[in-house]
């Protein structure tokens, strides 16, 4: 689902109430923890509001905060990495927000801590394919690489969940995330 404009006057609140689920989704999906996948999304947010001017008027809102999300992300695993901790699997959600109409989609903890496997260059490939069902060329835009090298990963990555995720798990990262893929 995507952000849909209610008119010349839509505004940051109404994109909030639409948007924030999928994007603490995929803010998990990148970090595996629920609090850094809410700190994450709340400063995207924070980040997309002060400029929502120029972001509302965009061909698509929602991309332009997941990439903000996407580069947080990224900036916070490159931060730990120097200082050679490694992120982990914490405050697995128990329930989904009944009002978010994706929010009975199990992330399961065994294909969360396999993506947290995945270095986090490969991670968000497969996060952005696969959970926001992007084709390649979305992706490399989102992550300013180019569309060989996201196939690239994305081979790369699914091989190392498959190798990583025991035989009860679904074939494909789309069948947890309940995408179509």
């Amino acid at each position: 689902m995507r952000f849909r404009r209610s008119g010349p006057g839509y505004g940051f609140t109404e994109f909030v109430a639409q948007r924030s689920g999928a994007l603490f989704r995929t803010a998990y999906a990148l970090t595996g923890d629920v609090h850094v996948a809410e700190d994450l999304v709340q400063e995207a947010l924070e980040r997309a509001c002060r400029r929502w001017r120029k972001v509302a008027v965009a061909d698509s809102p929602e991309a332009y905060v997941r990439k903000v999300l996407v580069n947080l992300a990224n900036d916070r695993w490159r931060r730990l990495s120097r200082l050679g901790e490694r992120p982990g699997l914490s405050g697995v959600p128990e329930t989904a927000d009944p009002r978010d109409r994706f929010g009975q989609v199990d992330l399961r903890a065994e294909l969360i801590e396999a993506l947290l496997g995945l270095p986090m260059g490969m991670r968000s490939v497969v996060v952005l394919y696969y959970l926001h069902d992007l084709d390649a060329r979305q992706v490399a835009d989102v992550l300013e690489i180019s569309s060989s090298a996201v196939r690239s990963q994305l081979a790369r990555g699914l091989a190392k969940l498959r190798d990583s995720i025991s035989g009860e798990a679904p074939h494909t990262p789309s069948a947890a995330f309940g995408g179509t893929k």
